[in-house]
C-alpha cells in the first residue's frame, strides 16, 4: 500500500555438501558417504576473511536465521541474533550454519541409507563424538574456500563444538564464543540423557531402533523431551510462567490427567518434538554429549588440553543455568588463562535457565557484536 514500507524478508536456501572422502571417526569406524546440510547468509569477502561459523545445540539444525519463503511463519532458530543489522550482522559477516552428523535435519545420520546395505542405518550407524561433528564441519569450511574463520559461535552443545574447533584446528579460527556450555558433561547430565534414552527404549514401538516412519516411538521420545526440557528451564522461570495455575479448570480433577498449566506445556513440548526429531538421532547426539570430556584427553588437566589453542575467547554463562552452570564456564576460563590466552568472560544475570542463550538476545547480542568486531579489527590490523 502507498505510504507503507514493506518489510524485507531474509530468504535462506538449504544446501548440501557431499564430503569428498570418507570420514574417520573416534570410535574407529569410517563413514563412507557423508552429506552435510548447511545454509549460508551474507557475502564472503574476496579475502575470505569475514566467515562466522555458528554451531547448533542438540535439537538444532542449519536453519539459523531467515525464512524459506516470505509466507514461512517461523524463522530460523536464532533469528533474533543473526541477520542484517543484528548482533551477528549478515551485512558484515558471511555466516555458515550446518546440521551436525548424526542428526535428522539433512546431514547424514541414523535415518540415512547405509551404502553397504541399501537400508537405513538405524542403530548400525556408528557412535559419534562432538569432535567427529567438527571434523565434518572442517571439510565444509574448506569446501567454501575459507582457510581461516573469523569466529565460531555456539551455545550449549554448540559451545562444545566451538571448543573443539579451538583445540583441533587452532590455525583456522580467530575467535571462539562458547555460550552456556561445559568442557565435560557432568554425571547429572549423563543421568538425564540415560533416562531419556531408556524412555525411548521402553516404548513398544521402538523395536531396537528399527521402527517404521509411520510407527515411531512417539511416547518415549516425547517423554525424553519433556525430561530434557525441564533442565533447560529454571525454577524461577517455571514459577513465573506457570506458578501452580490450573489448565482450563477452576479446581482439581482428582484423577491423573493433566491438571496444571506446566503439565500441559510439557505435553505440548513433547508432541512438538516428535514432529521435528528422530528417536535414533536422539540416541546418537545425547551419547556424543555424554562422551564429551576435554580434560580427559590430557590426564584430567584441562589447561593442558587447551595448550594448542590460539584464538581469542568470549565465554558466556547465565546465572540461573543449572544444566551448565557458571562454575563450568569458569573452569574453561581458568584453563585458558593458564595458557595466557586472550579471554573475556561474563555471567549474564537471567532467570531463564539454560534456555537463556536463546532468549537473552539484548545482553548476549551486545557482547557478541563487540567481540566479532574486535576480531575483525585484529585481523585487519
Amino acid at each position: 500500500m502507498p505510504g507503507k514500507e514493506r518489510i524485507k524478508v531474509l530468504i535462506t536456501v538449504p544446501l548440501n555438501f557431499q564430503l569428498k572422502e570418507p570420514l574417520p571417526l573416534d570410535c574407529g569406524r569410517v563413514l563412507k558417504q557423508v552429506n552435510i546440510r548447511y545454509e549460508t547468509v551474507g557475502t564472503l569477502t574476496p579475502e575470505a576473511d569475514n566467515a562466522v561459523l555458528i554451531t547448533h545445540a542438540l535439537s538444532g539444525n542449519a536453519h539459523v536465521c531467515g525464512r524459506y519463503t516470505p509466507e514461512d511463519p517461523k524463522p530460523g532458530w536464532w533469528d533474533e541474533m543473526v541477520g542484517p543489522g543484528k548482533a551477528i550482522d549478515t551485512d558484515r559477516y558471511f555466516v555458515i550454519c550446518s546440521n551436525v552428523i548424526g542428526s535428522c535435519a539433512g546431514s547424514t545420520g541414523p535415518r540415512s541409507i547405509d551404502p553397504d546395505t541399501g537400508n537405513p542405518y538405524n542403530l548400525t550407524f556408528p557412535v559419534i563424538t562432538i569432535r567427529d561433528m567438527v571434523r565434518a564441519q572442517k571439510q565444509l569450511v574448506e569446501h567454501l574456500g575459507i582457510k581461516r574463520l573469523l569466529a565460531v559461535v555456539g551455545g550449549s552443545m554448540g559451545g562444545m563444538q566451538a571448543l573443539e574447533w579451538a583445540i583441533n584446528y587452532p590455525d583456522m579460527v580467530d575467535g571462539v564464543v562458547p555460550i552456556a556450555t561445559t568442557s565435560q558433561l557432568s554425571p547429572q547430565s549423563i543421568a538425564f540423557d540415560w533416562v531419556g534414552r531408556e524412555a525411548i527404549k521402553n516404548d513398544p514401538r521402538w523395536n531396537e531402533g528399527n521402527y517404521s516412519p509411520d510407527r515411531v516411538p512417539e511416547g518415549g521420545l516425547a517423554t525424553a523431551r519433556m525430561l530434557a526440557h525441564i533442565t533447560y528451564l529454571s525454577d524461577e522461570s517455571m514459577s513465573r510462567k506457570f506458578g501452580r495455575e490450573l489448565q482450563d479448570a477452576d479446581s482439581y480433577s482428582f484423577d491423573f490427567q493433566r491438571d496444571f498449566a506446566v503439565e500441559s506445556y510439557l505435553e505440548h513440548q513433547g508432541r512438538r518434538f516428535v514432529e521435528l526429531f528422530d528417536a535414533n538421532s536422539y540416541f546418537y547426539i545425547t551419547r556424543a554429549m555424554d562422551y564429551f570430556d576435554m580434560a580427559n584427553r590430557s590426564g584430567g588437566d584441562l589447561a593442558k588440553t587447551f595448550a594448542k589453542a590460539k584464538a581469542a575467547f568470549l565465554v558466556i554463562s547465565f546465572s540461573s543455568d543449572w544444566l551448565f552452570p557458571t562454575a563450568e564456564s569458569r573452569k574453561i576460563v581458568y584453563a585458558l588463562l593458564k595458557n595466557r590466552l586472550n579471554v573475556s568472560f561474563c555471567e549474564i544475570k537471567s532467570g531463564y535457565g539454560h534456555d537463556a542463550f536463546l532468549l537473552e538476545v539484548d545482553a548476549l547480542g551486545r557482547m557478541v557484536r563487540d567481540f566479532l568486531r574486535n576480531c575483525q579489527e585484529a585481523r585487519r590490523g
